[in-house]
């Protein structure tokens, strides 16, 4: 396939050590193939590369995304959800680049990103389009999350009362420290830690997973994202928080209602040909692996 002209965006967390030799790594690549690179000014200050001809540096991350055609993300997972947010009205397709521990959605490695780059220069990938869940609330407010939404208290005194309908019927009323509600994406996140399930990307479902659930009998539900989910958190002692994706408010004023559904909006993560999610379940969680069966 005929390589392309291609204006990069790079959006990247550098407190992560090793982001500073990844953005080297890639500028370099860039001046042989000619392409132009678009990073903020806030992390070139951080990061101090050299002087380039092939960087532009833009006022913000925000303008770094407007002014890209592809965008590299340099971080983990954190990164890839802060960069989700800020783009979901402006998407553009994103090539995760592990700096962090983990790195689910981030697939590749410092020491693959050349090849990667030059397939992502020459068109060879896929786009694995993860959609966001939507929440809104009784008062109209809208709220995203890539990963999850999370109802959890303030403090550690006691245990909170969660109600869940599902398109109009009830489900439960959870007492527990919290409720999760993630998206396929958001499976191998906080709900999986949480005891919820792996479920596959493109699933179209929603998950409900109870935190430290009072009764042992509550066990996390998937249902399906093609209707509405309904949580109510009624008046009770304590303060209750609501995130989506590690942002956290208060909620101000209870009773809070609040549907969730599947949204539109998505977010288009980049896979390369030898790439695929049950490989990354092997390779990221150890999945499957038995430590019996390992020669020394």
């Amino acid at each position: 396939m005929k390589a392309t002209t291609l204006n990069i965006g790079v959006i990247a967390n550098p407190q992560k050590y090793e982001v500073k030799s990844v953005f080297k790594t890639a500028l370099k690549w860039a001046e042989s193939k000619k392409v132009t690179l678009f990073v903020s000014k806030s992390i070139y200050e951080l990061l101090k590369p050299k002087k380039s001809a092939n960087l532009i540096l833009t006022e913000s991350d925000e303008d770094t995304i407007q002014q890209a055609d592809i965008l590299v993300v340099m971080g983990g997972d954190g990164t890839i959800l802060y960069t989700a947010r800020i783009s979901k009205n402006n998407p553009k397709p994103v090539l995760g680049v592990n700096s962090g521990r983990l790195g689910f959605m981030t697939n590749t490695q410092n020491e693959e990103l050349i090849e990667a780059l030059e397939l992502v220069r020459m068109g060879n990938y896929k786009l694995d389009r993860r959609h966001f869940l939507k929440a809104t609330t009784s008062n109209g407010s809208e709220f995203y999350a890539l990963n999850e939404f999370l109802f959890t208290r303030n403090d550690s005194t006691s245990m909170i009362n969660i109600s869940a309908e599902y398109d109009g019927n009830p489900i439960n009323t959870y007492w527990a420290d919290g409720l999760l509600v993630a998206s396929p994406t958001g499976s191998t996140a906080y709900n999986l830690s949480s005891g919820g399930p792996i479920v596959a990307p493109g699933s179209g479902v929603i998950l409900l997973t109870p935190i430290n659930p009072h009764t042992l009998t509550t066990r996390p539900l998937v249902v399906s994202a093609d209707k509405a989910l309904t949580i109510k958190v009624d008046p009770q002692p304590s303060n209750i928080l609501f995130s989506y994706d590690g942002v956290v408010e208060e909620i101000q004023e209870l009773p809070f209602s609040v549907e969730i559904r599947k949204s539109k909006l998505a977010f288009p993560l980049i896979q390369l040909q030898d790439q695929n999610y049950f490989d990354t379940l092997r390779k990221k969680l150890m999945w499957g692996q038995d430590s019996r069966r390992i020669k020394n």
